[in-house]
């Protein structure tokens, strides 16, 4: 038996393929279903760190139903942004399930910010109101842009309210969304604007291991959503433990976390997402409830959204051949 050629797929080429969010969403939801079952394998991500607050992160999984296995190799530092680099770079490897040989090598960046937006808009599903109409977004990096595209899917967005550290990334977020999306969004001056009056508040700063967070108790309203994409960076102790429901992605992966000295003040989350789609454990039980949704990002999300890109890179002749 002879090996085959293994498919290189550059930044470039995954972008060019550019399989739509609501295709993520979909595959992220039938994803959480199958983990929910249990009918999936990924071990907690180990990692390495080289500088203060950034990592290099092996993420494996195994996802039987769709065969797809495979590993994302990522890499997140903070401090790229002001050398005029990414903060997410890296490399995701699928393997043949049947035979463990890598058949494709493709760039991360684009997958993990899209399935990043996808996860938060299958937490909404089910936990948010479905009448949301008012979105708050702190943070106007990669993550709020695929964040507000994802939930743009679901929802009848009529007012978004964002605030970052610094205005010109704000306006040039404005700017830029409102060219993709054509939604009406308003710069604000104080995180605060940002979260009080909105149905869902989504906050994706640079995740940090000893944050300085913000976000008071009474900040985010009855019945609202927040998914904080940036572990609790912005989040205070007190406003997580006022939420009625605070779930994660995955509770093995959060209590991996915990140990390596994140989460110090978070409460345990009461359910895994996998639980709450599959309506193992409740989800949203009415409007009043606040509820919070702190996804990690998990190795399975990249493997539910790899095999879709792969077989679309093959239709299209995408791609270069590599010999193994």
């Amino acid at each position: 038996m002879k090996l085959e050629k293994l498919l290189y797929l550059s930044k470039r080429d995954v972008e060019e393929i550019n399989l739509s969010m609501i295709e993520i969403i979909d595959a992220l939801d039938n994803m959480f279903r199958e983990k929910g079952m249990g009918n999936v394998e990924m071990p907690p991500k180990p990692g390495i760190h080289t500088r203060p607050d950034a990592f290099i992160h092996a993420m494996p999984a195994y996802i039987p139903s769709i065969g797809s296995a495979g590993m994302k190799f990522v890499s997140g530092y903070p401090e790229n942004q002001k050398i005029g680099l990414p903060y997410i770079t890296g490399l995701l490897i699928l393997n043949d399930p049947k035979t463990g040989i890598p058949i494709c090598v493709m760039d991360c960046t684009w997958i993990t910010a899209k399935r990043t937006g996808a996860a938060t808009a299958v937490a909404a599903k089910y936990l948010a109101r479905k009448n949301c109409e008012n979105v708050g977004i702190i943070a106007c990096g990669v993550q709020g842009k695929s964040n507000l595209e994802a939930l743009a899917c679901l929802y009848k967005i009529k007012k978004v309210k964002v605030y970052d550290l610094y205005p010109e990334v704000a306006e040039k977020f404005i700017k830029e969304m409102i060219i993709l999306l054509n939604l009406d969004i308003e710069a604000v001056n104080d995180p605060k604007k940002a979260v009080k009056g909105m149905d869902i508040v989504v906050t994706s700063g640079p995740i940090i291991k000893n944050p300085n967070p913000v976000i008071e108790k009474d900040w985010l309203d009855e019945g609202a959503f927040a998914s904080p994409v940036d572990f609790d960076s912005y989040w205070k102790s007190e406003a997580l433990r006022a939420a009625d429901k605070l779930s994660t992605d995955d509770i093995d992966q959060m209590n991996y976390y915990r140990k390596a000295g994140y989460f110090k003040n978070t409460p345990q989350p009461y359910a895994d997402l996998g639980e709450i789609v599959i309506g193992k454990k409740p989800g949203r039980e009415n409007d009043k409830e606040k509820t919070i949704s702190i996804n990690l990002g998990i190795a399975l999300d990249d493997m539910a959204v790899a095999p879709l890109i792969f077989n679309k890179a093959k239709e299209l002749g995408v791609g270069i051949e590599l010999p193994l």
